[in-house]
């Protein structure tokens, strides 16, 4: 309501009938269509607005409630039309209530003092001692996280962003909370400095003290029983449950935090899971995901992250404090009762097995086993890459974006082979074959940085990286030239042409988002130039990057594959163009061949120990394809020979279309 009147002298006295009462009654304004019927054992204080209580309210065990005001004390409030307060023990001061809103049996909903409801709360991210530590507001994302974090050697775009931060939550700053529309607050203790977005729901939580749920309808926020929240933003579609208690933290879009968990001054962003376990000082960047008890996760940056139960880390020798940190790059899992001593940092698709008491670095040399044995960590490079379990990862990621709500705070690049990872394993191609050059063919064990590369292991990982890099080296090739019939080489080498020269050069993981490293130091540049003012310039930048990244992937791909031929586009004929499909088909087949047959270790004779408990070999065969299902028809089986005939058919067509330019 925008319109207010004065109490009428009946409606007082039906008020105080009903045992309300009211320090000074002329405060109390109400809406045309106010009914005091609806208003019963109230305590009035300081300024109030009352909306017109008309509907009826249905419950989700099926009991109506009309709208109104019940055993409750208001002071300085506004309460919209048709919303529902009763049983508000100590009070509910200092908040504008929209409309439609339920409050029941609560103690204390307040706003005491001026706040910016958790917008500019700093979070000491992955150095307990405050080393990193960044302001988080209502928009942040992963990204521009990411730079607050890990770009601290460019303290003027620190202290610009940090700057905007902080008129961005002066604005947001008030002495008055808000309720939003649709929202539901039940059985909960104390909310105190907090803005409540949208149809969210909170139901039994114990503490709610300086923060924000930016529930919207489209992605409401559930906060529920025993939750104890301090410092926090919550976004949109997010999910804190069943006693988790939060300190510090800034949780993403989609994120689901229950059973338990624990976490301070740490950042979750889109999808991540948190079960059990404890947080301290993590950037958990885009489906980090731990679901088990015993499980810490301390001063490390992941993404794409799954840890198994008992996951440890190190942060601390006990000289300076806890200032050590570690990377784990995205798509890694570690396995149960697994241990990283920091500082460290694990390439991207590692699977981590095993206590591993040395610092290490194997950022290159991507999709990798990381194991223990006998208190050395050994490396198998490349074997992820026949592993069915990492193409079902990459599949599954897309298909699990939670995220409901149309404005998207992280921009997430989901390909498993790109200009980010081929770069790493074109680098660790190289660095095993100069380990090999220099150590000797015949060495039993290769040593780097701390861990131990067994000979057949780098000789594996160096036919598993260039298999990889010529499937995706072909992928883009085929993807520029698909779509279009040539008739002469010259139509060929000008399609090949890149469409801009960004894009050459290294590539990083910006929490999610792949990008050329050129590309954020220029945007770093401008804001550091004051060219970029504003957060919402920074996010539109981002968004831009991501909307040009299959531009920049094929100035990259191109300069890579010219590099790994030993030529240039003025000598690319369509021989040439019909070599590198025939490689890219050959790698195709194989990896798809590997893969096929390590699907088939979970249809194996061992896989089959435990069914059929009760019967012969004839039963446990039978109870084992009943319940896993036939090898030939498994979902991911087929996908996988489809797969082959289809990129076969592909490259066939592809050549076919060469070969006439022969002709």
């Amino acid at each position: 309501m925008s319109t207010y009147r004065k109490l009428k002298v009946n409606e007082i006295s039906l008020l105080k009938k009903h045992n309300c009462s009211s320090e000074n009654w002329s405060k109390v304004k109400v809406a045309g269509n106010f009914d005091p019927e609806r208003v019963h054992s109230v305590r009035f204080s300081g300024d109030i607005r009352l909306g017109g209580f008309e509907k009826t309210i249905s419950c989700s065990n099926g009991m109506k409630k009309h709208s109104g005001i019940y055993h409750a004390v208001l002071h300085n409030c506004t309460v919209g039309d048709n919303s529902y307060i009763a049983h508000v023990h100590n009070n509910l001061a200092n908040y504008d209530i929209e409309k439609d809103v339920f409050i029941e049996n609560v103690d204390v909903v307040e706003v005491n003092t001026r706040t910016s409801f958790g917008n500019g709360v700093e979070v000491n991210v992955l150095d307990e001692t405050g080393g990193r530590k960044l302001p988080v507001f209502n928009k942040l994302s992963a990204q521009l996280a990411y730079m607050l974090a890990m770009y601290r050697h460019r303290p003027g775009m620190i202290e610009a962003v940090n700057d905007m931060v902080k008129k961005y939550a002066d604005k947001q700053s008030s002495d008055r909370g808000v309720i939003k529309r649709g929202a539901r607050i039940i059985n909960t203790r104390i909310i105190r400095n907090t803005y409540i977005g949208e149809y969210c729901e909170i139901n039994g939580a114990e503490q709610l003290e300086e923060g924000s749920l930016n529930s919207t309808g489209t992605a409401p926020v559930f906060i529920g029983p025993g939750v104890i929240m301090k410092g926090f933003i919550v976004s949109s579609g997010s999910k804190v449950s069943d006693s988790t208690i939060i300190e510090h933290c800034f949780i993403g879009q989609a994120c689901d935090l229950g059973k338990q968990y624990s976490a301070e001054h740490s950042l979750f962003f889109s999808n991540s899971v948190g079960y059990h376990g404890e947080a301290c000082s993590i950037f958990a960047g885009p489906y980090t995901v731990t679901h088990h008890k015993s499980t810490l996760l301390i001063a490390g940056m992941f993404s794409f992250l799954n840890a198994g139960s008992g996951s440890n880390q190190s942060n601390h020798m006990y000289k300076l404090g806890p200032l050590h940190q570690g990377v784990v790059e995205r798509g890694s899992k570690t396995t149960s009762d697994s241990y990283l001593l920091w500082p460290s940092k694990v390439g991207p698709f590692t699977l981590v097995m095993g206590r591993h008491y040395k610092n290490s670095d194997t950022s290159c040399l991507p999709f990798s086993y990381l194991i223990e044995s006998n208190d050395e960590s050994i490396l198998a490079p490349g074997v992820n890459l026949r592993s069915v379990g990492t193409i079902r990862d990459a599949q599954k990621w897309p298909k699990r974006d939670k995220r409901t709500d149309p404005e998207k705070l992280d921009l997430i690049n989901f390909k498993l082979l790109s200009p980010f990872t081929v770069q790493k394993m074109i680098e660790g191609r190289d660095l095993l074959l100069k380990l090999k050059k220099y150590s000797g063919e015949k060495s039993e064990f290769y040593s780097y940085e701390n861990v131990k590369i067994p000979r057949s292991s780098l000789e594996r990982g160096i036919k598993m990286y260039n298999l990889a890099i010529d499937k995706y080296l072909g992928n883009t090739l085929i993807k520029r030239l698909a779509g279009r019939k040539f008739k002469a080489d010259g139509e060929v080498r000008e399609r090949l042409k890149p469409d801009t020269d960004t894009g050459t050069g290294k590539w990083i993981d910006l929490a999610g988002l792949f990008v050329p490293l050129s590309v954020v130091d220029e945007m770093i540049d401008s804001i550091e130039s004051g060219q970029i003012k504003t957060l919402e310039e920074i996010s539109k930048y981002f968004k831009d990057i991501d909307r040009d990244y299959d531009m920049y992937e094929w100035t990259w791909a191109i300069d890579t594959l010219l590099k790994e031929a030993g030529t240039n586009i003025s000598n690319i004929w369509a021989r040439d163009v019909i070599y590198f499909i025939e490689k890219w088909k050959k790698s195709v087949v194989e990896l798809d061949k590997m893969l096929y047959n390590d699907a088939k270790k979970e249809f194996a004779l061992i896989a089959q120990t435990g069914y059929g408990i009760d019967g012969d070999e004839a039963t446990k065969l039978k109870d084992f394809e009943y319940v896993r299902g036939d090898f030939e028809k498994n979902p991911q089986v087929l996908a996988i020979q489809e797969h082959m005939k289809k990129k076969s058919a592909l490259g066939d067509k592809m050549i076919e279309q060469m070969k006439k330019i022969l002709d």
